[in-house]
């Protein structure tokens, strides 16, 4: 894989150590592990090893990832392992996508309360769905959940946001059948909203109560109960943002779009345009401008000052041990795999006589995991491995380095 022109890393390396050095003390641990590791991904920093040609002795050397989940180039092997599990899960029926979005009110908290304020929209906005779907009036079934946090806008602002990936049905009360929902319509969005602005609020009450929400600066009066209710009085009254999009083209479009927001980082390397002495510039979508913009006029370039950029990127490094990616109802984990099979067996009872949703076909060539060599295409064979921080002894001789080992 050829390098970008721009990384993330390139912008750490230029600007990281002032970064650190105008904002010390008052960087977490987790901001300085995401830094350094992104510096050091892929350089000697971290080892690798050295492979040759078996046909013509071409030799390349290969550092190593560093698996940062943060990571704009580390995600990619992670993510195809994740999406062969889900691609075996996948039922043959039509899937929904829905968004949960905090309001900007509660932004700040959100940051300052990364865990808890996180954990709170994933269990707002799951139980939501469930609460919903099994109400008779609606689908009257037990459906399963795949929710991804994202906690960016496309400016790289805090916008944190839940994107749940749905069945268009449920097993009813016994699991005895499968329960199909209406065609391009999974739940009606306003009563989503309504059940999910009560839950989420009730619960940031009780976070608060039990003394589990820190304020630092500006939020400091908040710790008191007067000023946190008053605070939220306005937000029970607000509209709160719910949107559900058209349901996927079948299972493979699904898996096209899972591979897209799962593990996906603040920004992706590919969207870096320049780094100068204006600053950094990058593309963003101005979701407000799509509607009356033509074409793509609705992307747009913004130029940022390198410590503001690295600022909003560093918003986005999650506490460690967080899960951005969870399971809920019939998908949670200990029941999944059963769940899943009774689901089949009950659709294959079922089995209408034309299915528009077909199972991405069998025959799917696997990645290729062998190494090639880009000068025959011949195989790559490992014949050194080299520590952190060390160099090979075997050195290719016209110092051919290869950036992609993860």
């Amino acid at each position: 894989m050829a390098r970008p022109a721009l990384e993330v890393a390139d912008i750490l390396n230029a600007h990281g150590d002032a970064y650190e050095k105008a904002h010390a003390g008052r960087l977490s641990r987790g901001q300085l592990k995401v830094m350094s590791a992104i510096r050091s991904c892929r350089t000697a920093v971290l080892g690798g090893h050295v492979a040759r040609c078996a046909d013509c002795t071409h030799v390349e050397i290969a550092y190593n990832s560093c698996r940062n989940r943060h990571c704009p180039k580390c995600q990619g092997a992670v993510a195809r392992d994740w999406l062969a599990a889900r691609q075996a899960e996948l039922l043959p029926v039509p899937y929904y996508h829905l968004v949960f979005t905090l309001p900007a009110a509660i932004g700040a908290i959100a940051y300052q309360n990364k865990a808890a304020v996180y954990d709170l929209l994933f269990r707002a906005s799951a139980q939501t769905l469930t609460t919903i779907a099994a109400d008779p009036r609606h689908l009257g079934a037990r459906i399963g959940i795949t929710a991804v946090l994202h906690s960016w806008g496309s400016a790289l602002t805090h916008h944190p946001h839940i994107h749940a990936v749905v069945p268009g049905g449920g097993l009813s009360a016994g699991s005895a059948r499968w329960i199909t929902g209406r065609a391009r319509f999974f739940l009606p969005v306003r009563v989503l909203s309504r059940l999910f602005r009560r839950l989420f609020l009730e619960g940031l009450r009780a976070l608060h109560a039990a003394g589990r929400l820190a304020f630092l600066s500006d939020l400091t009066p908040l710790a008191e109960t007067p000023a946190f209710e008053a605070m939220l009085a306005p937000l029970r009254r607000a509209e709160w943002v719910v949107y559900a999009k058209r349901p996927f083209a079948g299972p493979a479009a699904v898996l096209a779009y899972l591979s897209r927001y799962t593990h996906r980082v603040a920004i992706s390397n590919s969207r870096l345009l320049a780094l100068d002495d204006r600053g950094v510039t990058f593309r963003w979508k101005d979701y407000r401008a799509r509607a009356k913009a033509a074409g793509n006029g609705w992307i747009k370039a913004m130029t940022l000052p390198a410590d503001e950029f690295i600022r909003r990127f560093l918003l986005h490094v999650l506490p460690d041990g967080f899960h951005r990616i969870r399971h809920y109802g019939l998908f949670a984990s200990a029941v999944r795999a059963a769940n899943i099979d009774r689901i089949r067996a009950l659709l294959a009872k079922a089995k209408p006589a034309a299915s528009p949703e077909r199972a991405p076909p069998a025959e799917e060539k696997p990645t290729e995991l062998t190494l090639r060599c880009r000068c025959c295409s011949g195989i790559m064979t490992i014949i050194e491995t080299f520590a952190r921080g060390s160099v090979p002894k075997t050195w290719p001789a016209a110092s051919i380095i290869r950036i992609d080992s993860s």
